[in-house]
């Protein structure tokens, strides 16, 4: 009869524990996640989340049926002095404190696009009509 030490025995054990006895983790990103619709205001207004972090805007283009009303809720969530303000289409500048939205109301326009950039006019958002 062969012997096998305490130790060998130990690893054996373990090896079986950690082979049979952990469950693969799924991640989030794996499985399909169904868009939930996006909140509205107690008047109809819909309200859309905008980051403004590392890359700029996210998301950079916002769709909508021509006329309806949004609220776009920015929120700055990097430091620099590029994304701190925001260049609304009027041109009046608006500051973005870091972590606290900031709710800008907008119109889908019937045509063409509504643009916002940051204070340095380097990155972009856009609301555009979606016609389809």
């Amino acid at each position: 009869m062969r012997y096998v030490s305490r130790m060998t025995r130990i690893a054996l054990v373990a090896a079986l524990v950690f082979a049979f006895g952990c469950k693969k983790e799924t991640k989030t990103e794996d499985k399909p996640v169904a868009a939930s619709p996006a909140p509205k205001t107690p008047d109809g207004v819909r309200v859309v989340a905008i980051n403004a972090g590392e890359g700029g805007y996210k998301p950079d283009q916002v769709k909508g049926k021509p006329g309806e009303k949004l609220k776009l809720q920015f929120t700055r969530t990097i430091e620099g002095e590029c994304l701190s303000q925001l260049k609304t289409p009027d041109g009046k500048l608006v500051d973005l404190p870091m972590n606290k939205a900031v709710d800008i109301d907008v119109t889908v326009p019937n045509d063409g696009e509504v643009k916002f950039a940051c204070g340095m006019d380097m990155s972009y958002l856009v609301v555009v009509a979606d016609k389809s």
